[in-house]
């Protein structure tokens, strides 16, 4: 079976793992307002909105890059 993608989808924007730690982001694009969440070994550690998808993706790279310094690695 295959599933048809939507633009509204969630999408996993990154995942990383430290140990056996994990860590990832998911965008959830939506009209005039995107949502980026993190989670943290399943966690949610956070959710913020943006006003745009190009904003939410700029957040996320930040992210990214502050736990790769941190000794994180791409997956």
């Amino acid at each position: 079976m295959r599933r048809v993608l939507h633009p509204t989808d969630p999408t996993v924007v990154w995942r990383l793992t430290r140990g056996r730690s994990t860590a990832h982001a998911t965008l959830f694009p939506g009209d005039g307002r995107s949502t980026l969440t993190w989670f943290l070994d399943g966690v949610m550690d956070r959710a913020e909105n943006y006003d745009s998808i190009e904003l939410a993706l700029a957040r996320a790279d930040d992210i990214k890059g502050v736990l790769l310094r941190d000794g994180w690695r791409m997956e």
